[in-house]
């Protein structure tokens, strides 16, 4: 149960609101913890979100980073022994919440609930809950509207409604999205038509970059997915034929995209900042390592590109 996994983190991050900078609010009946739309937010708040997003079926941890190679000092790491559930039964953001006065990238257990997504019944994942834990990109609060979607599309009344909200721009948000490492490669293998389900653990690592300045959510977007693009690296450990791996290695690093190569900023921008016109391809880590328990073969493809994470970091 992916929302009722998810009940204890949220109360703590509620309950902890204060010393990790997060305003706790109500919003058309819903609970919001606001981690950095009207507050600064905190390095404890983003590692709090990220687990939001993940249903707290993962760990993440800031740890140091290559300086030298990353030109970051820090990164995130994400550890995982279920993978599918984490990353895309809760954490892929594939629900955008779109009403006349708000937008925001969905994301978090409630979509496993809202069940609508062509990946979700692909994997046969669905559930019902009482209550429903998400967690949405945007740098402004969810207005009634939004939150009245949520509701109905969850079956859920908006009181049992439990969000988290962070821009990609500040502490928090910035540390959420870099920490889907894990997620981009598992959506991409899926895309290739690979069974994910024969994934059976995982880590991600990626480096953290400097927030774009407040209100910046183009300098925010961009950074934050330079930092996957060209910075992480994913490992996977799975139990699959050799055959069916070496069918789609070299494809899922970001690097087996023709838009591979540019600043993200920059790509988005060519495509009228609208994420659902990108190459999907492009979506995924620098360099992705697959061991094959059935096997012991292991494969490592892709390769970090400092010089794009220092363009996209330092300018």
């Amino acid at each position: 149960m992916f929302n009722l996994h998810t009940f204890s983190l949220f109360d703590h991050l509620s309950d902890t609101a204060i010393s990790k900078r997060i305003v706790a609010s109500t919003v058309a009946g819903a609970s919001v913890l606001d981690a950095g739309v009207h507050t600064a937010g905190s390095l404890a708040a983003g590692v709090g979100l990220a687990r939001l997003c993940l249903a707290d079926r993962a760990e993440v941890t800031l740890v140091p980073c290559d300086e030298r190679s990353f030109v970051s000092p820090n990164a995130v790491f994400v550890r995982t022994d279920d993978p599918i559930g984490a990353c895309l039964a809760a954490q892929y953001a594939g629900w955008p919440i779109h009403t006349d006065d708000f937008f925001a990238m969905g994301s978090g257990p409630m979509r496993a609930a809202r069940g609508r997504e062509e990946l979700l019944t692909e994997l046969k994942i669905n559930e019902t809950a009482s209550t429903v834990f998400g967690v949405l990109e945007s740098d402004k609060l969810p207005t009634q509207s939004a939150i009245e979607l949520i509701s109905d599309q969850c079956k859920v009344p908006p009181a049992q409604v439990r969000l988290a909200i962070a821009p990609s721009s500040s502490i928090a948000g910035n540390i959420q999205v870099v920490a889907r490492s894990i997620e981009t490669a598992l959506h991409k293998l899926h895309a290739l038509k690979f069974d994910v389900r024969q994934i059976v653990s995982a880590t991600g690592h990626a480096p953290l970059p400097p927030p774009a300045k407040p209100g910046d959510s183009i300098g925010g977007i961009g950074r934050t997915n330079d930092a996957i693009l060209y910075g992480a690296s994913v490992t996977l450990w799975t139990d699959a034929s050799d055959d069916e791996i070496e069918n789609v290695a070299a494809n899922v690093p970001s690097n087996s995209s023709p838009d591979h190569g540019q600043p993200f900023a920059k790509i988005f921008k060519t495509y009228d900042f609208d994420f659902y016109k990108v190459d999907p391809q492009l979506f995924s880590p620098a360099v992705v390592t697959i061991h094959n328990l059935r096997s012991g073969r292991t494969w490592n493809v892709g390769q970090i590109e400092t010089a794009l994470l220092r363009q996209s970091f330092l300018s």
